[in-house]
């Protein structure tokens, strides 16, 4: 990694702040990724005019300015002018830097690799079916393993959207679309699915939603009630249904042998891959940072042993890059 200070830069900051960095004055060589931050407006004006110093057409830029330079009409321009050349331009909230994870995030995805060019819709969390004003059916799923699949997506180079089913955080480098309930995820699946190369829904949907919520609290003092469920919409077969020709993986997540679970399911929704998990082992699964899985394809089924959810959702992505190019040869 190479270090170019500029003259003021070198005043207010220092050398001394970077550690072992190697500072320069010019890369030494054509470097593979570029990161201005933080971008002042004199820099983008540079910058969107051409004058980029050698840095080529695929710098990200992390612009750092107040709400009112940020909002300016020739800054505006400037960002669009680098938008157009191909530049990543990564904005914080009302002008300020973006997160650092943010940053690291567009930083890894613009260096390439399997994926890139490839959009990737994510599903991730699990649903929540209102009972009244402030009960619900739902799950235990945290996300992580969907999350996990966004975050290895985005370093492979793919552009990655994640609706986030009562999830309280953004994975760095994705687009979130939060939702609550089944409807909600079905929704905002279908809307962006036309769009997708691949979708990958992670999410623990609700099988089963309350007939007749109640618009408010039910009292205690009502005594003893009974629940009528109703099954929710199909997610998967809706997909399926009105986009034949998208990749589609699968999850099902099952208490006990995932394995027959997962090969009916392949079948059953048309799907192309399925990842089947064992919810009920201990420190895998709902809320862990650990899992275990079955990846089962039409042609191949192949076992992932209890690894971090980091390398399953690796694993997952090679097996679903292998199937796609199968299925390109076809």
């Amino acid at each position: 990694m190479e270090v170019i200070l500029e003259g003021e830069a070198r005043l207010f900051v220092g050398p001394a702040s970077f550690g072992g960095a190697g500072l320069v004055d010019e890369p030494s060589e054509t470097p593979e990724a570029v990161l201005l931050a933080p971008a002042t407006s004199d820099t983008l004006a540079r910058l969107g005019r051409g004058f980029d110093r050698g840095f080529g057409k695929n710098a990200i830029v992390a612009p750092d300015l107040d709400t009112a330079t940020a909002d300016h009409p020739a800054v505006r321009e400037n960002l669009d002018l680098l938008r157009t050349d191909g530049h990543r331009v990564v904005e914080g909230q009302n002008g300020g830097m973006a997160e650092t994870g943010e940053i690291v995030a567009r930083v890894l995805g613009s260096l390439g690799g399997p994926m890139s060019g490839l959009r990737v819709l994510v599903t991730a969390g699990g649903t929540r079916e209102p009972i009244d004003s402030v009960r619900f059916i739902g799950n235990r799923s945290s996300g992580k393993m969907g999350l996990a699949v966004a975050r290895e997506a985005v370093r492979q180079g793919a552009e990655v959207t994640v609706v986030a089913a009562n999830i309280d955080r953004v994975e760095p480098g994705t687009e979130s679309l939060p939702v609550e309930n089944v409807e909600e995820l079905q929704e905002a699946v279908l809307e962006r699915a036309g769009r997708a190369d691949v979708l990958v829904m992670a999410a623990a949907v609700s099988d089963f939603k309350p007939s007749s919520p109640v618009g408010e609290k039910i009292r205690r003092r009502e005594g003893t009630t009974s629940l009528e469920l109703a099954p929710t919409a199909d997610v998967l077969g809706a997909v399926t249904e009105q986009y034949p020709d998208l990749f589609v993986v699968g999850f099902a997540a099952t208490h006990g042998d995932s394995l027959e679970d997962a090969r009916e399911k392949l079948e059953s929704k048309g799907v192309d891959l399925v990842v089947g998990n064992d919810i009920s082992g201990e420190g895998v699964g709902f809320g862990a940072d650990e899992n275990e899985v079955y990846v089962v394809g039409r042609e191949e089924e192949r076992f992932v042993p209890r690894a971090s959810k980091e390398e399953v959702a690796r694993v997952i992505l090679d097996t679903m890059m292998v199937e796609m190019e199968k299925e390109r040869q076809r």
